[in-house]
């Protein structure tokens, strides 16, 4: 299955490489360094953010390797010089990597991932990490909020062809982690054992003489338990002739089209009066959040959701950075870290310092603030920090199922005042406090 590929070394940007030059010449590639992700701020009228994506940003570190053709592409095209070529040959990542566990929330400033080690090696990262958690980040955080809408009801990731077919699979697993029940990418099947669904399009009715051939095809080869589609001529009609093919006992009937609102009061009533009182409606079309939340008074069984989805309903990434916020002052062992920080102007500044993040709870357990500082944890934070190693000395010590990713995101959001869940636009539904310590480093 073309999902993975033997090297991700060239899921990069080419000013990390000339970066990592220019640095090897001037002595300074070895400084140990302190990289963090983080976004200045959540997609306009966001309550919180998810952080998925990390269990493929610590397939991608394990994969960051220069074999010979990527040398040999390297040096065709000039790219860096024969000193540079010979350093990535020989290129491991043996650093740290902290991070917020996947299926947790972030906010503003939120130190989602740190990554540290040499300059040289760390650097070279930042495109990979931030293009998967970027992307991954932003279909969770979609995702949770069509899932928060739907309530009890599951959802079906169903928009393998909306996008890039390998971007599909990540978003089958970023859906996934945020509430959505199965998918109907095989290949998202494949790779992370999603439970997967489907039966058939429109073309199938298309292609037989009549729809009531094409369902009694559908029965006999899958069952009265599978799913018709009942809109691609008469709803009504259609909705009669299913019950007749596969008797009351029918799974589940589609609807694709139309008004879903009235349509699935209408399918329902007409069911229950064939005697199909079980059978299920799905529906789908275009669905959001918001036409998600719509439809939470009709008789919908279950949604399907593509086009939003795979977009992050509007808001395709995060815009997360990953900056230097620390560095020492020479490539001693022993040398101190410095501080660093972004002052440019037009709101693009960082905060220097290794960072850690903790949140407090109130009385009853729901949470009230983000707080981020530099130096030491306040003791009444010190049992609250989010952030947990994910590699060590360069080998990944943080893999889970993703069912235990999946329930951890059910745990965080429900750990989150109620107004996190309103779909109308507002600031984060947690505020971002800073703690600066005179031993901040």
């Amino acid at each position: 299955m073309p999902v993975n590929v033997p090297s991700t070394a060239l899921f990069t940007d080419q000013y990390e490489l000339t970066m990592l030059q220019a640095a090897l010449k001037a002595g300074t590639a070895e400084r140990h360094s302190v990289f963090e992700v983080f976004t200045r701020r959540l997609p306009h009228g966001r309550r919180y953010g998810v952080v998925a994506g990390t269990g493929r940003v610590l397939d991608a570190v394990e994969n960051f390797r220069f074999d010979e053709g990527v040398l040999r592409f390297l040096r065709e095209k000039a790219v860096v010089d024969e000193e540079t070529l010979d350093w990535l040959a020989g290129y491991r990542f043996s650093g740290d990597v902290w991070g917020y566990p996947e299926g947790e929330v972030y906010f503003p400033g939120s130190p989602v991932m740190r990554v540290e080690g040499s300059f040289a090696e760390c650097v070279l990262l930042e495109t990979v990490i931030l293009s998967i958690l970027n992307h991954d980040s932003a279909i969770a955080a979609a995702a949770s909020r069509m899932s928060s809408a739907a309530g009890d009801r599951p959802l079906i990731e169903m928009g393998a062809r909306r996008t890039h077919e390998l971007a599909a699979v990540a978003a089958s697993r970023a859906a996934y982690i945020g509430g959505f029940s199965s998918t109907s990418d095989l290949a998202a099947g494949f790779r992370y054992n999603i439970p997967t669904v489907g039966t058939s399009a429109h073309a199938f009715t298309l292609l037989h003489d009549t729809e009531r051939d094409a369902f009694r095809a559908q029965v006999d080869s899958l069952g009265a338990g599978t799913t018709l589609l009942v809109d691609t001529y008469d709803v009504t009609e259609a909705v009669r002739a299913a019950v007749e093919v596969a008797g009351p006992g029918l799974g589940a009937v589609r609807i694709d089209s139309g008004d879903l609102l009235l349509v699935a009061h209408r399918v329902r009533q007409q069911l229950d009066e064939l005697g199909a009182r079980d059978t299920k409606i799905v529906v789908t079309s275009d669905l959001d959040e918001y036409a998600i939340a719509s439809l939470a008074a009709a008789p919908v069984d279950a949604y399907g959701v593509g086009t939003q989805l795979v977009t992050g309903s509007g808001h395709p990434t995060c815009s997360m950075v990953y900056k230097l916020v620390a560095r020492a002052e020479s490539a001693g062992p022993e040398a101190p870290l410095v501080p660093v920080a972004k002052k440019s102007t037009g709101g693009k500044t960082s905060i220097g310092g290794r960072k850690w993040a903790a949140r407090r709870r109130d009385a009853d357990g729901v949470a009230e603030a983000e707080v981020i500082g530099t130096g030491e944890v306040p003791p009444e934070l010190a049992g609250r920090q989010l952030t947990v190693p994910l590699v060590r000395g360069g080998e990944v010590v943080a893999r889970e199922p993703l069912d235990v990713v999946r329930d951890r995101h059910a745990a965080a959001r429900a750990g989150l005042p109620l107004s996190a869940t309103q779909l109308s636009r507002g600031e984060p539904v947690l505020p971002t406090e800073y703690v600066h310590l005179p031993s901040g480093s």
